[in-house]
């Protein structure tokens, strides 16, 4: 018997405290040579389009030492170079298009305020944190594209159970690594020995006559599965530092379901408990966000970000639209044991910046000469027609490969799109996406690839990025979700390629590491994600959604829930442990060869010529044309002073004092003194984007309307930026505490490697 076992790293242990460049901090300055400086104040963000964030910044300039600063505005388009593990953003290619000096009469010297700026800004890299940017900018757009919302099987258990996803009925095929028949269209571990199946799952080993049911815990191994049984707990080891899992496994029932389904369970009978300022109860017993509405005496459940309802927990289930949820779910308290479910609740700031960050890219600078894909084919390619576009789609390949209607071919590998003349290629990293891949329907399997984008290039180097939609994170409406909830048919022949799944994994959000998999009663963390054969390749591996990778136990900051202050008393009872898949794989562009991101590796030149002849022929101000990834540039350092400076788009200066009063700058008398005109009346929401049925209007700090208010209104900005800083705090908290590991029990997802292969990256 010859066979060889992979276990996928699945811990990220973080310790120590996060440094205070770590931090971000505003302002930041820029010193002059002859002992001025120019002090930027956080970004105000005005749009994001792609990779470029349009901004503007208040500004105070010194012009040398001993000169009194002079406050105005900076308006700019920047090229973010995001890192989504470490949830930072750096502002390149500063291009500035205005400025403003309110109060300065004298012309010559607004002329030199801004050649001070305009010859010294764009030459410097400033770094933020993506909370900050995610919490204060504005969208005013929606996805119209349409989703499958009808609830899978939902299966309701009171006692620890596991729910095995099969792809269908059974696919038995010999592995050869196992030297056994091998169920190939599951997550989990399935193998023959004589007349008995054995799975491993949750660090438990189970038999049964049958692959779908009859499964109960086997006590005494063989000397096959025990063989085999020893290399895992090697590897579990190896894994783990060295040290042996402290989780004990728990042996659970087992569900085999081979359609779409989801497992919602708590431990015994459900034990409700009510959630502070609302008619709400929920679950305490439960890992699932089961919420009871005592109004209506409706169970609500949510599930890959969709609500479902049903007058019993055992359904049947319907779906409810996020802004058709009874009132009181946007009343629940920022920091309890379920504020999770608020970002899957239109017109929350949960809910908004969820949508917001869905649309941060991740960047990435792409070599022409190193990159390179390998593209496979179960046999000869065969291509099939995307509905709605110009398009043709492999069935039989290892990576998504599409041929356009000029006979050109496109193979996208972990966010690379590559361009051949032949379906084998050669091929070499694509200057531009393939036409109408923005036509995809959700209802094609090569749905996710519309969302990696192609930015800039040069004769080197090609500057890429995906969006939340390629790892299956979507805006549906006011809220975000979690796969198309369309089910694609597998290739099955002599190799099987899964495709992108919606059901089956227990999908549920964080504001940190985007999408995660409930994991039920803790399977135990350091027994989940077993791969057979060669890895993530064809020969075997992760069966389940496209490019996560299992799994990283997370809990939130705090004692109760995601956002806003650690509440006083706060406990998890039940809630929040998720497994995430992708934290450290927040990035599916580290370490892959040719690619290169912020937080992997320096980054040469694009162009750094610097133009200072003032306005171009449009205008605008002219800086540094370069569009991209440049980090050869001295960053600004952190200044002195508060964070509590602002600019509204007419170039007026703001500040909140220490007792929370705004004051404008007068620069006249180098003086601040009340405001007058920093708050300005609401203007009515965007019809792409106001929620309707029973949302609430709710203009405190940490909860707004799902249209924000126009820039202009001072107070409400710097509501926003106290957000981004709770949000960035959170997130620096999370990071510095070492990571809770659960203890052994039954799951919705099985662990152990199966299927033939991870398709579609």
């Amino acid at each position: 018997m010859k066979f060889k076992i992979l276990l996928i790293p699945c811990i990220l242990l973080i310790s120590g405290i996060i440094s205070l460049k770590a931090q971000n901090t505003w302002p930041k300055e820029i010193p002059f040579k002859n002992g001025g400086k120019v002090t930027i104040y956080q970004p105000q963000p005005e749009s994001l389009e792609g990779n470029k964030l349009t901004a503007r910044s208040a500004v105070s300039v010194k012009e040398n030492s001993k000169s009194e600063p002079v406050f105005g505005a900076i308006f700019y388009v920047a090229t973010l170079s995001t890192d989504k593990d470490s949830r930072t953003a750096e502002l390149e290619s500063i291009k500035i298009s205005n400025a403003k000096f309110g109060g300065v009469e004298d012309q010559e010297k607004i002329k030199n305020l801004i050649a001070l700026i305009e010859g010294e800004v764009p030459n410097w890299d400033m770094e933020m944190s993506l909370d900050e940017l995610v919490a204060t900018i504005r969208r005013d757009h929606a996805n119209t594209d349409s989703f499958n919302n009808d609830p899978p099987k939902i299966i309701y258990c009171t006692k620890p159970t596991t729910l095995v996803i099969l792809d269908g009925e059974p696919k038995i095929q010999k592995d050869k690594d196992l030297d056994a028949d091998r169920v190939v269209n599951t997550p989990a571990l399935i193998f023959k020995e004589g007349n008995l199946w054995h799975m491993y799952n949750g660090g438990v080993w189970y038999k049964s006559s049958s692959v779908t049911k009859g499964w109960a815990p086997e006590n005494s191994l063989s000397a096959k599965v025990k063989s085999i049984n020893d290399q895992i707990k090697k590897q579990e080891l190896e894994n783990n530092g060295g040290k042996a899992p402290t989780e004990t496994p728990r042996a659970t029932d087992i569900l085999v379901s081979t359609v779409p389904a989801e497992l919602i369970q708590s431990d015994g009978a459900a034990d409700y408990l009510s959630i502070s300022g609302t008619a709400l109860l929920y679950v305490s017993n439960s890992n699932d966000n089961i919420i009871k509405d005592i109004n209506s005496q409706d169970n609500y459940i949510l599930i890959a970000g969709r609500w479902f309802k049903s007058a019993s927990l055992n359904g049947p289930w319907t779906f409810v639209e996020s802004d058709k949820l009874p009132a009181d779910f946007a009343k629940i308290p920022e920091g309890s044991d379920k504020d999770a479910v608020l970002a899957s609740v239109a017109g929350t700031d949960a809910a908004e910046e969820a949508m917001v960050d869905a649309e941060i890219p991740q960047t990435a600078k792409v070599d022409r000469k190193t990159a390179t894909v390998t593209v496979q084919y179960d046999g000869a390619p065969k291509f099939v027609a995307i509905e709605n576009s110009s398009l043709q789609l492999a069935e039989n390949s290892n990576v998504t490969v599409m041929k356009d209607a000029s006979g050109s071919y496109f193979a996208l590998d972990n966010g690379v799109w590559f361009i051949g003349t032949s379906p084998n290629g050669p091929w070499s990293v694509a200057n531009a996406r393939p036409k109408d891949v923005d036509k995809i329907p959700a209802s094609s399997p090569a749905y996710n690839t519309k969302y990696v984008y192609i930015y800039d290039s040069t004769p080197d180097y090609v500057y890429m990025g995906y969006t939340a939609g390629y790892m299956g994170g979507y805006i549906y409406g006011p809220t975000i979700i979690y796969g198309t909830g369309f089910y694609y048919h597998p290739w099955y022949g002599s190799i099987y390629y899964p495709r992108p799944c919606t059901w089956g994994f227990g999908f549920s959000y964080n504001p940190w590491t985007g999408w995660s998999m409930g994991i039920g009663f803790n399977v135990g963390f350091m027994h989940v994600g077993i791969g057979f054969g060669g890895g993530y390749g064809y020969h075997g591996g992760w069966f389940g959604p496209p490019m996560y990778r299992p799994p990283y136990y997370h809990h939130p900051p705090h004692g109760g829930g995601y956002y806003g202050p650690n509440r006083p008393g706060g406990g998890n009872h039940y809630g929040n442990t998720n497994i995430n898949i992708n934290n450290s794989h927040n990035n599916i562009y580290n370490n892959k060869k040719g690619v290169t991101t912020r937080n992997n590796v320096n980054r040469p030149n694009v162009n750094n010529q610097i133009n200072n002849n003032g306005r171009d022929n449009k205008g605008n101000f002219n800086s540094p044309g370069n569009s991209g990834l440049n980090n050869n540039r001295p960053a600004a350092r952190p200044a002195k002073g508060q964070n509590n400076v602002f600019s509204d788009p007419s170039g007026n200066i703001y500040q909140r004092d220490n007792k929370g009063n705004v004051q404008q700058r007068d620069n006249k008398s180098k003086d601040w003194k009340p405001a007058t005109n920093a708050q300005t009346p609401n203007r009515p929401s965007s019809a792409a984007t106001r929620p309707s049925g029973n949302v609430p209007d709710r203009q405190s700090p940490t909860n707004r309307t799902q249209e924000r208010q126009p820039s202009n209104n001072i107070s409400r900005d710097m509501q926003m930026r106290d957000r981004g800083a709770q949000r960035t705090n959170n997130f620096h908290q999370q990071q510095s505490r070492p990571q809770s590991r659960p203890s052994g029990g039954g799951s919705r997802q099985p662990a152990g490697g199966g299927g033939s292969g991870g398709r579609r990256r």
